[in-house]
């Protein structure tokens, strides 16, 4: 499923594209159609993304909650006016990116024919959105936002994340900081790649228990995966490589090939130790990749 970063980016064009006006909002599909009518014609005063949750907020303080999961995805289309992002979301075959050829009209208050499996439209003065596949799509009060909100673990990309909290969560477990670090009620945003590559930047070993590292070395890792997500939120890619690791190649040019340290590269050769010791192994029901040597 997409990671933070996406869902911040997510929230970054939703700003520019449907905040302070009235919004058209339908459900092609039927499934969202009682939803879609709570929220249809209210202006949209902004979007947030907390974790892997993104929030649209609109001025009668109604919001709209929708967690992509697995199979989720947003398409989206406009004028000159918008964007050139197209797509944010599954299907991604290799690693996580974006789409980028945007489907563009001199008339986006009049979008192309829906897909049959179109659960949310959202149609605004320069742009439109489809969302399909999420695995939640639903209306909130502000109270209830709140909830999902104190559900999830302090989020890397957020200006009043509190590390300590993740860094507290952390050191109160015998699990394995691998499956932690995956568990969004401890720290919101992070997925696979991000995990995988964070412990490997950080010389971690996936199965040390996660109260054995000790608030130094989780705090070391708070902060490369601030680094990290930042990084991804600029570019719209997961690139955790640094530059001596990939000589000759700009951080532009590293996806895919030169983007990642482990993930996805068993059997290959270490970008640190040149050894063939990358690993992939299944950690709570996920594949996890890791170097034996670098991180042993």
């Amino acid at each position: 499923m997409p990671e933070g970063h996406s869902i911040h980016r997510l929230a970054r064009y939703f700003s520019e594209v449907f905040t302070d006006q009235p919004l058209r909002i339908t459900s092609p599909q039927g499934r969202f159609s009682a939803g879609a009518a709570r929220l249809d014609g209210r202006r949209a005063t902004r979007a947030e993304a907390y974790g892997k949750h993104f929030f649209l907020v609109f001025d009668h303080e109604l919001i709209l909650n929708v967690h992509l999961g697995m199979y989720g995805a947003w398409t989206f289309g406009g004028d000159e006016h918008v964007a050139t992002v197209s797509s944010i979301g599954a299907p991604r075959k290799i690693g996580e990116r974006e789409q980028h050829s945007l489907q563009l009209s001199t008339n986006p208050v009049d979008p192309p024919e829906p897909k049959p499996t179109t659960r949310v439209r959202i149609v605004s003065d320069h742009g439109w959105a489809d969302l399909i596949g999420a695995s939640v799509v639903r209306v909130l009060t502000v109270d209830e936002a709140g909830d999902v909100v104190a559900s999830i673990g302090p989020d890397p990309l957020r200006r009043d994340a509190d590390p300590q909290r993740f860094i507290d969560r952390a050191l109160a477990t015998r699990r394995p900081i691998g499956e932690v670090l995956m568990d969004q009620k401890i720290i919101g945003g992070i997925g696979n790649i991000y995990r995988a590559e964070g412990l490997f930047r950080t010389g971690i070993n996936p199965h040390t228990p996660s109260r054995q590292l000790g608030a130094e070395q989780l705090h070391q890792l708070w902060e490369d995966e601030v680094r990290l997500m930042r990084r991804g939120v600029a570019t719209g890619k997961i690139i955790t490589t640094r530059a001596e690791d990939r000589p000759g190649i700009a951080l532009n040019d590293a996806w895919p090939e030169h983007a990642y340290y482990v993930y996805q590269r068993q059997n290959e050769p270490c970008r640190v130790c040149g050894t063939q010791n990358i690993v992939v192994e299944s950690m709570h029901q996920r594949k996890l990749y890791w170097c034996t040597r670098c991180q042993g």
